[in-house]
């Protein structure tokens, strides 16, 4: 592990040394005290360097070809010459923790790129499916020089809200549906997504597509204006992934909208709330830590776990009590 060390991984890392980069989100994912304690202190490190990137979620929900888009459109991107990172969080085993797919034989070409980087990360049953050390990751990711970061979520759920607190834009990719299909949406991600793309806009299908991208435009509209968006803003439009068509376009409203958000100063507070928001849930998960690793803490977590069990201790009343026993 000595070459995991901060004073060995931030050089390389800062001169865009891909080994280095996956040596280090390994470090950052480790749940070891000895390499948390060595991953703060990298990060600390590389947040000198000042890099930043567009950092891009992207989600839908299965079957839509959202590791085909990913793919075609990061090949868009590293042929205008930008360098694109991928972090992309596969489902995980219940019991081992392993991942059940794999990004990058689902992306061959795109990982043979030498201006692209695929790091598929199990989500280890965290909640909403992302793994909690992806913001780290994307830290990592911006030091060693990568301007554009695509977080790809398990599919259309809690993950959302999750990615919707590291990313600038967040994306939702949708296939060709019907008006059932467009009720099914939850109003909730509606409302996070900055662009909808509507996938499979070729062939025997492009009619239906471009329906949905109407039918989508118009459920937007109807949605309450937001502060961080330009006139316009968010809006539907057709891609296809198979086809190369449409991604130069999405990219173009991509920029448009980063670059507007940037000159009026909504996407330096956005990133500052980001912060202050996984600042508090690192306390947050440092107090739950606290309460797993002590072993009287679990003695008396167990002792009251076990009488509201039993119907003797209503569940309110034995989670006050154990916070008083924890401030006294």
């Amino acid at each position: 592990m000595t070459d995991r060390t901060p004073a060995k991984l931030a050089p390389r890392l800062l001169q865009g040394d891909r080994r280095a980069l996956a040596r280090a989100i390994t470090l950052v994912e480790s749940g070891r005290a000895d390499h948390r304690a060595q991953a703060s202190a990298l990060l600390e490190v590389l947040a000198k360097s000042g890099r930043q990137a567009l950092r891009i979620g992207l989600s839908g929900t299965p079957g839509v070809g959202k590791s085909t888009f990913i793919e075609a459109f990061g090949l868009m991107l590293t042929a205008q010459g930008h360098k694109v990172a991928v972090l992309a969080v596969d489902p995980s085993s219940s019991r081992s923790g392993g991942s059940i797919l794999g990004d990058k034989t689902r992306m061959e070409r795109l990982s043979r790129d030498p201006n692209a980087f695929i790091r598929p990360s199990p989500s280890q049953t965290h909640l909403g499916g992302v793994a909690r050390r992806t913001r780290e990751a994307v830290a990592l990711c911006e030091a060693a020089n990568f301007d554009v970061v695509l977080i790809e979520t398990v599919g259309v759920g809690q993950s959302e809200t999750l990615v919707a607190e590291m990313v600038d834009l967040f994306v939702l990719l949708m296939a060709p549906a019907g008006g059932d299909e467009l009720q099914g949406v939850k109003r909730g991600i509606m409302e996070m997504a900055d662009l909808i793309l509507v996938n499979k806009a070729d062939g025997d299908l492009k009619p239906a597509a471009m329906r949905t991208v109407a039918d989508y435009a118009g459920a937007l509209h109807l949605l309450r204006k937001r502060p961080q968006d330009p006139p316009g803003f968010p809006k539907a439009l057709p891609v296809s992934a198979l086809a190369d068509e449409g991604l130069i376009k999405a990219w173009e409203e991509m920029t448009t909208l980063a670059d507007w958000r940037r000159e009026t100063g909504h996407l330096e507070r956005r990133r500052a709330e980001q912060a202050r928001h996984w600042f508090e849930a690192e306390v947050r998960e440092g107090l739950l830590a606290r309460l797993r690793e002590d072993p009287d803490m679990r003695a008396m977590m167990a002792q009251f776990g076990a009488a509201v069990a039993a119907g003797e201790t209503p569940p309110s009343v034995a989670a006050s009590e154990m916070l008083k026993r924890l401030r006294s």
